[in-house]
C-alpha cells in the first residue's frame, strides 16, 4: 500500500508570540540590538555549545557580527588531551563499540588554573563584547548578560561523524580513522556529560541557537523553546523519524514512507527514540528543531507518569523503530545481555528487552528464534568462531530455530534469546530503550555500509545466551501470545505481550469506530498498524484532534489521561488496528 500522507516532518504549532531570528545576519542583528539596550559598557555573551556543533563555523560568524573585543574559546581551558585520554579511557575502553556509561561531569574536563586566568582576563576588559564560546561556556562565567545554548540533534552528530566533521568533547580527533570509536565516546561520555549540563541551563536560556542545518541557523527566544514543550506535554506528538540504510536494508519503506526512490534501500527508521530522535516546534511558520530528549528533561514526570519517573528518572524506556528486509536480507544472529551482565559490565541499570511485530511478511518471511532442541552450546560457539576467522560459514540453522512469520504476527524477545529478522518481512521492533547493547554473533559473512566488517560480539553473546530457551520454550513462552482482555461496540482489545521477564507490555485494538484509552498515569507509545488514518482526540477536549496515517508512531504523555481512537472516516467499515505499549 503507497502512503503518500506519511509524515515526515511532525511539528508542534507553538501558541505565542516568538519571533525566529534566521541566518547569521538576523541572529547577530538581534544580539547587538540587546546589547544596545542593556546600555552596558562590558556585555559578556555566553554561547555554550553541545557536542557536534561546527565551531569553527558559529564561533566565526558570532565573532565577526559581534565585533567581540575578548572571545575565549572553552576548548583551550580543558585539560591537555593526554590527561582528556586518560580521564575517558574507563569509559571509552579498547572495544571498538562498548563502553561504560560515564560518571564524569564537565568540571572533569576543565583544568581551573586555566578558568581562573580566563575569569581574570575577562574582568581586565572594561568596554566593549566578551564572547565565551564552546561546551561550558556558561561555567565560565556563571552569569552572563546573555545567555544561548546552541542545542544538537544526535542523528546529525553521527552523521557528522560518519564524515569525521566534529571532534570529541575536549579533543581534536574527527580524522580517526574510524568514525564508530567517535561515536562510542559521543554515547558513552560526551552525551552523558552534556545532557547533564544542559538539564542545569534550560531554565536560563536566553535564546536557543539551532544549527542542525550549517547553512540555514535559527535563533528563538529561550522561553519560547519551553513554552513550546510545555504545550508539547498536554497533547499527543509524535518527534521526527530518522531513517537509515544498512547492509541487510529493504525496500517497504521507501514505498510507504515517502523516501528517496532512489536510495540503494532503508534498514531503520527510528521514529520513537526520544534519545536519538529530533522534536519541531513551528513557531509561527519558522521551524526550530531540537533533541526530542529535551522534552523528557524539561518535565519527566509529567511526561512518563509518577511510577515510570520513580523508576527510570528522567529516561524514556520505549523505543520503537522499524527493520525493513523486504526485498533485503537477513539482520545479524544477535542476542541482547541479561540486565545483570549489562549492569556490571556497561553501567545500564535495564537491559534491551524487545519484540517484533510484523508489519508486513511476504510468503517465505521467517524469524530466527530461540535454539533447537538438544543443541550443543560448546559445538555453536565453536562454529561461530571458526565462521568469524574465515572458516567454513555458520550455519544458523543448525542450531537456531526458525518460525514462519506472516502479518500482524507478534514475537516475544526478553534479554539472553537468540534471534533474528530474516528477509523478507517489515518489523516494527518495540523494546526498552539501551538500544546499542546488541551482541552480534554471525552477520551472514557480508560488510556493513561502509565496507568494514560489523563487530561481532561472540564471547559477550556467549555469556549471555540462556540455552535451555529451545524450540518448545520458544513455542510456549515466544510466539504470538495473544489473549483478549476487553471488548465493546465496533472494537476489541488484545494483550499481545511481552514476556514476563519484559517490563513493557504491549495492546493491540482492533476498531471499526470510537475506541477509549487512558494513560492510567503512564506513558503510552502507540503505532497506527493496519488503517489508513486515524484520529486522536480528547474527551474533555483539553487538546486538538490529532491526525495519525498508517504506520506513525506517536507519544502520549502521561498527563493526558482519557483520549480517543478513530477511523477518519468513520461509518465506512475500514478496520484499523493501533499497536499501544506502556510501563507495567
Amino acid at each position: 500500500m503507497q502512503n503518500s500522507r506519511f509524515n515526515l516532518f511532525p511539528a508542534i504549532q507553538v501558541q505565542g508570540d516568538y519571533p525566529v531570528f534566521e541566518g547569521w545576519e538576523s541572529i547577530v542583528s538581534r544580539l547587538n540590538e540587546d546589547i544596545v539596550n542593556s546600555a552596558k559598557t562590558t556585555s559578556i555573551i555566553a554561547v555554550d555549545y553541545y557536542q557536534g556543533v561546527l565551531d569553527d563555523i558559529v564561533t566565526s560568524a558570532l565573532t565577526s557580527g559581534l565585533n567581540a573585543v575578548l572571545v575565549i574559546h572553552t576548548k583551550n581551558l580543558m585539560w591537555p588531551e593526554n590527561i582528556i585520554h586518560t580521564l575517558v579511557y574507563p569509559d571509552v575502553t579498547d572495544d571498538r563499540l562498548f563502553g561504560r556509561l560515564t560518571r564524569l561531569t564537565l568540571d572533569d574536563f576543565f583544568d581551573p588554573d586555566k578558568i581562573s586566568q580566563a575569569v581574570d582576563n575577562i574582568r581586565s576588559i572594561k568596554e566593549g563584547i566578551i564572547l565565551l564560546v564552546g561546551t561550558g561556556a556558561a561555567k565560565i562565567w556563571q552569569d552572563p548578560d546573555i545567555l544561548i545554548y546552541a542545542d544538537m540533534a544526535r542523528w546529525e552528530i553521527q552523521l557528522r561523524m560518519r564524515k569525521h566533521e566534529v571532534n570529541n568533547l575536549g579533543l581534536t580527533n574527527k580524522d580517526i580513522a574510524d568514525w564508530m570509536l567517535l561515536y562510542k565516546q559521543g554515547y558513552f561520555v560526551d552525551w552523558r556529560v552534556c545532557d547533564l549540563w544542559k538539564k542545569k541551563l534550560m531554565a536560563r536560556w536566553d535564546y536557543l541557537l539551532d544549527t542542525n542545518n550549517r547553512y540555514e541557523p535559527k535563533m528563538v527566544e529561550g522561553k519560547g523553546v519551553l513554552d513550546g514543550l510545555m504545550q508539547t506535554l498536554n497533547r499527543p506528538f509524535s518527534v521526527v523519524p530518522f531513517f537509515d540504510p544498512g547492509p541487510w536494508g529493504g525496500q517497504w519503506m521507501k514505498e510507504n514512507c515517502n523516501l528517496d526512490p532512489e536510495k540503494e534501500n532503508y534498514a531503520w527508521c527510528f521514529n520513537c527514540v526520544p534519545e536519538e530522535n529530533s522534536l519541531l516546534l513551528d513557531f509561527g511558520g519558522s521551524v526550530i528543531e531540537i533533541p526530542s530528549i529535551d522534552l523528557v528533561f524539561f518535565d519527566p514526570e509529567k511526561l512518563l507518569g509518577t511510577e515510570v519517573f520513580n523508576r527510570f528518572g528522567d529516561e524514556f524506556p520505549i523505543r520503537f523503530d522499524y527493520l525493513d528486509t523486504i526485498e533485503g536480507g537477513h539482520l545479524s544472529l544477535q542476542v541482547h545481555p541479561l540486565t545483570s551482565y549489562i549492569r556490571e559490565k556497561f553501567g545500564m541499570d535495564y537491559t534491551q528487552d524487545e519484540s517484533y511485530y510484523m508489519m508486513e511478511a511476504k510468503p517465505d518471511a521467517i524469524v530466527y528464534l530461540g535454539l533447537k532442541e538438544g543443541v550443543d552450546p560448546e559445538a555453536m560457539i565453536t562454529d561461530l568462531i571458526t565462521a568469524q576467522n574465515g572458516g567454513e560459514p555458520f550455519i544458523a540453522e543448525k542450531h537456531v530455530q526458525t518460525w514462519p512469520v506472516k502479518k500482524h504476527d507478534h514475537v516475544l524477545i526478553p534479554g539472553g534469546t537468540v534471534h533474528c529478522s530474516g528477509k523478507n518481512s517489515m518489523v516494527l521492533e518495540i523494546s526498552a530503550t539501551p538500544y546499542i547493547f546488541t551482541f552480534k554473533l554471525w552477520d551472514w559473512g557480508r560488510l556493513g555500509m561502509d565496507g568494514k566488517p560489523r563487530p561481532i560480539n561472540i564471547m559477550h553473546g556467549k555469556n549471555n545466551i540462556q540455552w535451555e530457551r529451545t524450540t518448545e520454550w520458544t513455542r510456549q513462552n515466544l510466539v504470538n501470545r495473544v489473549e483478549k482482555v476487553a471488548e465493546g461496540d465496533g472494537w476489541v482489545e488484545e494483550r499481545t505481550g511481552l514476556h514476563e521477564l519484559e517490563f513493557i507490555e504491549t495492546r493491540r485494538h482492533w476498531f471499526t469506530g470510537k475506541v477509549l484509552h487512558n494513560t492510567d498515569g503512564t506513558v503510552n507509545v502507540i503505532c497506527l498498524v493496519e488503517g489508513s488514518e486515524v484520529i486522536v482526540e480528547s474527551p474533555a477536549e483539553t487538546f486538538s484532534p490529532f491526525i495519525v496515517h498508517y504506520a506513525e508512531t506517536f507519544i502520549v504523555p502521561a498527563s493526558i489521561g482519557e483520549y480517543t481512537i478513530r477511523p477518519v472516516e468513520t461509518g465506512k467499515g475500514e478496520r484499523c488496528a493501533t499497536m499501544k505499549a506502556f510501563i507495567r
